[in-house]
């Protein structure tokens, strides 16, 4: 068979869905962080700081949440106002419940996988993510798994 026959689709958006689930489970808040400097994100360029957005995802915060293996797309409230949200699942750093800060940063697509080709040129892979700022308790506010 040949290498072609092996190719599975990006994993990143069943993390995603398998996490987003989780977080909701346990009554708790998903949040997203979002590279807001990827190619096809719709956010309100007053919630974007330093190239990222953090954004709550729950059922209650948002009006018709979809997560396909594309996109998070959303339309939500900004400052009173109602915005449509669009965010490539590519733009997705993290994902975590805001009570306890509890979730994962979303891992690189695996090299053969039908998400964002790898990098074939000289220029540097995106930097990690900013460690997000520390709420006030013990608990950390995002607990990387890899």
């Amino acid at each position: 068979m040949s290498e072609e026959s092996f190719r599975m689709s990006s994993h990143r958006p069943y993390l995603l869905r398998a996490l987003v689930e989780w977080i909701n489970d346990n009554g708790m808040t998903p949040h997203i962080m979002v590279d807001a400097g990827v190619p096809g994100v719709q956010v309100p360029a007053s919630a974007v700081k330093d190239e990222r957005v953090v954004l709550n995802i729950a059922e209650r915060a948002v009006m018709r949440l979809h997560i396909d293996n594309e996109a998070v797309s959303f339309t939500a409230r900004f400052s009173g106002v109602s915005f449509p949200v669009n965010v490539p699942i590519a733009a997705i750093l993290a994902v975590y419940a805001r009570e306890t800060g509890q979730g994962m940063a979303l891992p690189d697509d695996i090299p053969g996988a039908d998400g964002p080709e790898p990098h074939d040129d000289d220029t540097p892979p995106p930097s990690a993510p900013p460690e997000p700022p520390q709420p006030s308790g013990k608990r950390p506010f995002l607990r990387v798994v890899k």
